[in-house]
């Protein structure tokens, strides 16, 4: 009985080990594609926006008293 449990415990021991080298990949691939759409994201809102906020801007450059 007890070489059965052994080697079902380093069975066990090898899967965690392989499935946690696994996950840390897994897991920069997953930082990769939210950094990359949180870029995508950015850049259409700077897009979108940027005239806009260029012009409020511009706006409150010129209320401001020159000094």
């Amino acid at each position: 009985m007890l070489p059965l449990f052994l080697t079902l415990q380093s069975f066990l021991t090898a899967t965690k080990r392989r499935l946690n080298r696994e996950e840390s990949g897994a897991t920069a691939v997953e930082y990769g594609l939210l950094v990359g759409l949180i870029a995508v994201a950015i850049v259409a809102a700077l897009v979108l926006l940027g005239p806009k906020l260029a012009t409020l801007f511009t706006n409150v450059t010129a209320a401001i008293p020159a000094g």
